[in-house]
């Protein structure tokens, strides 16, 4: 296998030459509207005013403004009249007085509201490798993958795309071209009262949410929810607290959602946008594992972390297939900070994790519900000159003969990312047995430039055929690949 060697441990990494570059032609088209309230009669807000400008216009002049919409747009954006109608739709809800429109109206309307956006304009980084789905008609030896990216586009803000490729038996990493991207069809699932009333307990809603609950059956839709809120907004007496709390409430229901992908696309095709309040400046960092149940059923797992602009919440991907994903908010004073990472399987008969609990050491977390997390250990603090800002992990423990292969993630001066790795007790996991004294990974002269300079961090690693391949971002830029022997990690490993 062709590629550069790295000189700052004693482990053999051999690095892929296989690169991801950010792509700026891969575009989706997204609503832009201004930041307002909702106007009232007498006050319109921009939104109406810029309508009311437009239909100002003489009848030529809409016509042909919309012709070059179609003319600029019509080869770039496919079902393009469709989305320009969309983009009217979502103006509709704004207006106070709906008025009678012909459809080219409507999309010339729809036009205004509406941005194409480079989904990898920054960056494309901090990815995850798993099994694929399908290992089907593959040659001697090799495994095909599915390679999870954190895709950072304007306003820095993240989505979750998909790659897939092969990986022969000596770790080299081969990844397919991507195709054009599509959007999922999105749709709000059906809610368990008990998990929904524990968050909000936790959201500081408790008292007051259980009130605006207790009609509700113990599993609703979004349906019956927005008719409790509906009744409880009516109210010409309504406390600041009670719009809080139904502020909470619904920004809760609205981070949790479905997302399906038509049957016969490409997993390349499927990108996990910001959908609910809690991610609507960004998707971050996805931690993907491919799980697997007592009965040997396999589900993949993405954690992530959410973030609003202000506040970041760890939450939940969940599926089978890669095309149909289930997004849910995560409970429990465990779920906390960045960097949460599941098991591959159950330990002990419970879920287990890895996370950064205080946001500077390694913690064992575990549970018996997957999405609720309230029992945590703290198992490594940084101790080494390149983690001494804080440690974590870089993806979920990879199971070996020796016991669960953990590879970290570690910041040193100058916040340099490094990787580690630690040895965990196979059936005591809070029990670290071994780990490396150096860094396993470090920027080389070539990755150290980029968006955010001297940095390699990887969201998780693959174990196949004796050797680890880790995916891994250099720079916030750019995605790379490096493989290492298990047996020559193990031997490397020193007592704690």
């Amino acid at each position: 296998m062709s590629g550069s060697r790295s000189q700052v441990t004693r482990v053999d990494v051999v690095r892929s030459p296989t690169t991801l570059f950010p792509d700026p032609t891969r575009r989706l088209i997204r609503t832009y509207l201004p930041n307002e309230p909702a106007p009232t009669p007498g006050r319109p807000n921009r939104v109406q005013r810029v309508m009311e400008r437009v239909l100002s216009l003489t009848a030529v002049e809409r016509m042909q403004t919309l012709e070059d919409v179609y003319s600029r747009f019509g080869h770039r954006v496919s079902d393009l009249e469709r989305i320009l109608l969309e983009g009217f739709s979502m103006v509709e809800l704004r207006l106070t007085e709906p008025r009678e429109l012909g459809e080219d109206d409507r999309r010339l309307i729809g036009s205004y509201f509406l941005h194409e956006y480079s989904v990898e304009g920054a960056a494309l980084t901090n990815p995850s490798i798993v099994a694929h789905p399908n290992q089907q008609g593959l040659p001697l030896g090799a495994i095909r993958v599915v390679v999870s990216l954190r895709a950072v586009g304007e306003g820095h803000t993240s989505s979750v795309e998909f790659r897939t490729g092969q990986v022969d038996r000596y770790g080299a990493v081969d990844v397919e071209d991507a195709r054009p991207l599509i959007r999922g069809k999105r749709e709000t699932p059906l809610f368990d009262k008990t998990v929904f009333s524990a968050k909000l307990a936790e959201l500081g809603a408790v008292a007051e949410a259980n009130l605006a609950l207790v009609s509700l059956d113990e599993q609703f839709t979004m349906e019956d929810l927005d008719s409790v809120l509906t009744d409880l907004g009516s109210g010409s007496s309504q406390t600041a607290m009670e719009q809080q709390m139904i502020h909470t409430i619904h920004w809760l229901a609205s981070s949790n959602y479905w997302v399906t992908f038509a049957a016969d696309s490409h997993i390349s095709q499927h990108i996990l946008t910001p959908n609910g309040p809690a991610e609507s400046h960004g998707m971050e960092d996805a931690r993907f594992v491919r799980f697997t149940e007592t009965d040997d059923a396999s589900t993949y797992y993405g954690t992530y972390t959410a973030y609003d602009g202000l506040n970041i919440l760890p939450q939940l991907i969940e599926t089978a297939d890669f095309r149909t994903f289930r997004v849910a908010t995560l409970n429990g004073t465990g779920a906390v900070n960045k960097g949460l990472a599941l098991f591959p399987r159950r330990v002990g008969g419970k879920y287990m994790a890895l996370g950064r609990s205080d946001g500077e050491s390694n913690y064992l977390m575990w549970t018996d519900h997957v999405r609720s997390w309230n029992h945590t250990q703290r198992i490594q603090m940084p101790a080494r000159p390149w983690e001494i800002t804080q440690i974590g992990n870089a993806g979920a423990p990879l199971e070996t003969e020796a016991g669960w292969l953990l590879i970290t993630h570690g910041v040193g001066p100058m916040r340099q990312y490094a990787l580690g790795a630690v040895l965990l007790d196979i059936d005591e996991p809070n029990r670290m047995i071994g780990h490396l004294r150096e860094p396993l990974l470090v920027s080389e002269e070539d990755e150290r430039d980029g968006y955010v300079p001297n940095v390699v961090y990887s969201c998780g690693s693959l174990l196949h055929d004796g050797n680890i391949v880790i995916a891994y971002g250099a720079s916030d830029t750019v995605t790379r690949f490096a493989s290492v022997s298990v047996d020559s990690l193990l031997g490397a490993l020193t007592p704690p």
